[in-house]
This record gives structure tokens, C-alpha cells and sequence, in this order.
């Protein structure tokens, strides 16, 4: 029986996280070592019970880190390398670009150099199985109009620090493939959502808003397109490339479940009311007014520097060439999201008290 040892930076993350658990609970075999330097979007309460039950390995600290990562490398010996590990905020990336260039360039770098020299037989040969996942995203292809898909041969394009870094990483990462042989595969995902997302990306503040009774800032006219896949759905892609993609490529990863920021938020006000006035339990847990959840909680904001307008990824080239497709459709996942927050609000509302924070101090280094 072959054991396959993965190293996965940003595990505590939100899609990091839930790769992690769908490891866990679809491959027994599989040795998992989670490496994540517990910023503010890394939360080791996702990976708790997978720590505490032993299903996982663990340790705190910063790709950029040359001697820890080398010596993760030697100890552990991985044979996949799947890096989640990324600064993800488009709003914070706009307030200082820092920490995106020094973690998503610097550390994917690191990475990808170290991995190189461990995995090195001869010049161009490598340790059997070994193969690296750099997770991207479909910002590094820019802005799209009303119409069109972005192909993995669409030019790069980024517009934003975030999508610029990256871009970078991208790039740097495919010179290694192509100066090296590097046994490298690129996802480009669309938007996720699901369980375990850090509160200040679109969906899962609009929840904690509406729940709050609190006004729903949306930018501009709320006309931007994004294209959205449920985190599972892309676990599965990923863990389908893992076994199934071929070195050297690129693979979009999308659900073709495209919607305006606008529309969004009107069906979670109308999904959070509905599960609400079904389950009075939330009312009550909650302290929920359901008067309050209503088309009223709108509020139009300035649109944010260098919006893209719209998403589209064309995903037939993974469809075609393995066995993975999406399968949760977006109603479907939307009302499973709302309904994890809602019964999970207490993992909110330690985020956004910071007693999170508590639990991350304990894993530092």
C-alpha cells in the first residue's frame, strides 16, 4: 500500500481547512502536515479535532522561513505540497500591498525552491510521486465584460495587489517547471464559499450583517459578476489533480454559476428569513428580529479602486480531461452555508471578539 505524505501550507484556512478535512475523511491512508503561520485568516480552531485526534500533524510557522520549511521537508519528507498558504483580500491588499508581495511571491518561492532541491534525483528527474499544487485564483486573468470566459490561455492580467502577487506566483512557479521539469500543476478557482470562511469576504459578513440586523454595504451598483463554486466541490478538483492531473498544466476550477454582487445578497436576506421564520430555535438563540431581515438592510457604497466587472472561468479542460465535476448547485449550497453559520455563530462571534486569537497563541511558535 502506497502512503501518500502531503504538506499543506495555509491549512488553517478557510479552503485550506476544508481540504484538510476531506483528506481526513476520504483518505485514511494519506499522512497530512499542516503548515500555517495562524495569521488573521488562519484559525486552528477549523483543525482542531483533526490535531486533537492525531489525524493530522501540525506546525505554526511562515513559508518564508527557510530553515523551518527545510527542515519540515527533511523531517516529514512529503510527497505532495499543496500551498493554500496566501494573503486572499483584495480590500486589504489595496490598504498595503506588504504582506501580499513578502507571502504570496516570496513565500510560494520558497517553497517551490526548497521542494525543487529535496525532490531533485538528477537535473531533471525527480522522486517518484512527488508533485507540487499551486493554488491560484481566476483574478489573475483581470476583467471580463458582459460577455467571454477566461481560457488557461488567457493572458495575465491582474488589477489589483492581490491579484498582481498572485500572478507573480503563477509565473514563478511555471519558470520552475519549465527551467527545472518541476512536477507542477495550477489551479485557478473561482470564488468559494462554504463552512469556515473568514467573516469579511462577501458572503459570510452579509450573513453575519443580516443576522446582526446590522446594513449590508455593497460597492457601487452591485452589478459585478462573479463566478461562485461551493470550497467542497473545489477540495474534490484539487484532490482529483492531486491523483489525475497532468505535470506542467494548468486547470480552471469554476462551477459556471455566475451572479451579480447585487443578487447575492438578496438571496441570502431571503434564505437567512425563510430559515429563520421555519426554525423559531435561531430567533431565540440569536436574538433575531425577524421584522429587521429585509431589502432595507441595502446600503450602496463607493465602489472600491479597480472593481472588476465580471468572472467567467471556462472549466471544460478539467471536465474533459479527468473524472471531477461540480456537484452542489448554488441554491443548494447557499442554504447549507447559511445554515452552518447559523448554527455554528459562536465561531463568529469568537472571530470577531479576537478569543480566537487565544487558541491560535497556543499553537504559535
Amino acid at each position: 500500500m502506497i502512503f501518500m505524505r502531503f504538506l499543506i501550507s495555509g491549512g488553517a484556512g478557510f479552503i485550506g481547512s476544508n481540504y484538510v478535512k476531506h483528506i481526513v475523511e476520504t483518505d485514511p491512508t494519506a499522512k497530512c502536515m499542516v503548515l500555517d503561520s495562524l495569521t488573521y485568516a488562519g484559525n486552528i480552531m477549523n483543525i482542531k479535532a483533526e490535531i486533537e485526534s492525531k489525524s493530522i500533524g501540525f506546525v505554526c510557522g511562515d513559508i518564508t522561513n527557510t530553515l523551518l520549511v527545510s527542515k519540515l521537508f527533511e523531517d516529514y519528507s512529503p510527497d505532495i505540497v499543496i500551498n493554500f498558504a496566501a494573503e486572499s483580500h483584495v480590500d486589504r491588499s489595496i490598504e498595503s500591498s506588504d504582506i501580499f508581495i513578502r507571502s504570496n511571491v516570496m513565500g510560494a518561492h520558497n517553497l517551490l525552491n526548497i521542494a525543487k532541491n529535496m525532490w531533485q534525483i538528477h537535473d531533471s528527474e525527480y522522486r517518484e510521486g512527488t508533485r507540487f499544487i499551486q493554488i491560484s485564483t481566476d483574478e489573475v486573468y483581470g476583467s471580463l465584460g458582459k460577455d467571454g470566459d477566461f481560457t488557461e490561455n488567457t493572458p495575465l492580467n491582474p488589477r489589483s495587489p492581490y491579484s498582481a502577487s498572485k500572478a507573480s506566483a503563477d509565473l514563478i512557479a511555471g519558470s520552475f517547471h519549465e527551467t527545472y521539469d518541476f512536477p507542477l500543476i495550477i489551479t485557478r478557482c473561482s470564488n468559494n464559499y462554504g463552512p469556515h470562511q473568514f467573516p469579511e469576504k462577501l458572503i459570510p459578513l452579509m450573513i453575519k450583517n443580516i443576522l446582526d440586523g446590522k446594513q449590508l454595504p455593497i460597492y457601487g451598483d452591485g452589478k459585478n459578476i462573479r463566478d461562485w463554486i461551493h470550497v467542497s466541490d473545489h477540495c474534490k478538483a484539487i484532490d482529483t489533480l492531486v491523483h489525475d492531473g497532468k505535470i506542467g498544466e494548468i486547470y480552471n476550477v469554476g462551477a459556471r454559476s455566475e451572479k451579480q454582487n447585487i443578487e447575492i445578497v438578496k438571496i441570502l436576506i431571503d434564505t437567512v428569513r425563510s430559515l429563520v421564520m421555519d426554525d423559531k430555535s435561531y430567533q431565540i438563540d440569536h436574538n433575531i428580529n425577524i421584522e429587521k431581515i429585509n431589502y432595507d438592510l441595502l446600503s450602496f457604497v463607493k465602489d472600491r479602486p479597480g472593481h472588476d466587472f465580471r468572472y467567467s472561468l471556462d472549466n471544460s479542460k478539467i471536465l474533459r480531461k479527468t473524472d471531477w465535476k461540480p456537484e452542489i448547485k448554488f441554491e443548494d449550497g447557499i442554504t447549507d452555508t447559511i445554515r452552518w453559520y447559523l448554527d455554528n455563530y459562536s465561531w463568529v462571534q469568537d472571530i470577531e471578539a479576537g478569543r480566537y486569537e487565544k487558541y491560535n497563541n497556543k499553537h504559535r511558535m
